[in-house]
């Protein structure tokens, strides 16, 4: 492997986790959702939060595409959807929010998901509460970003976590 291709890895490997980085930091200082998404994604966005579909967890098994500023959204639920469906369920406490430090976010800029180079993959903590009941939890969760652009912006943002507490939060 020639020194070259070395340095393309390696500035594509760190271009990766600041980007995600960036992203989580953004999360968590409470960013308007336009502005996270404008930022941080790539203007055709992904947003999956994995887990049973319901009523009372609208924001769950469901993939939101693209952004209601794009004229190509007009047919389903949009990234911004989802972040409206997650705020009028649920709130978290930015006090709470543990990240790993940059540089324990886990890169494989070889991965390929969705055509497409590169995933970043960060567990993280918090407490959540129910909006409807006030009930709160404290969990574990998993983010994978993938998708990214030249730029390193993210096309898709994977999360799991803990949907029977959730579950359980909301519907008292």
């Amino acid at each position: 492997m020639s020194s070259s291709t070395t340095t393309t890895t390696t500035t594509r490997k760190e271009l990766l986790r600041t980007r995600a980085s960036s992203f989580c930091s953004a999360f968590l200082s409470n960013t308007p959702p336009s502005t996270i998404l404008s930022t941080h994604f790539t203007p055709t966005p992904k947003i999956t939060e994995h887990g049973p579909s319901h009523p009372s967890l609208p924001f769950l098994g469901t993939t939101f595409s693209g952004l209601l500023s794009s004229p190509s959204s007009t047919k389903g639920l949009t990234c911004d959807d989802y972040f409206s469906l997650l705020s009028q369920t649920l709130t978290y406490d930015p006090a709470s929010m543990k990240f790993p430090p940059e540089e324990e976010f886990m890169v494989d800029e070889e991965a390929v998901v969705d055509g497409k180079k590169g995933v970043v993959s960060v567990v993280a903590k918090g407490v959540f509460r129910s909006r409807k009941t006030g009930r709160s939890w404290k969990e574990t969760f998993i983010y994978r970003l993938s998708g990214f652009d030249e730029e390193g912006r993210i096309g898709w943002w994977e999360i799991w976590a803990d949907t029977l507490s959730a579950w359980e939060a909301v519907n008292g």
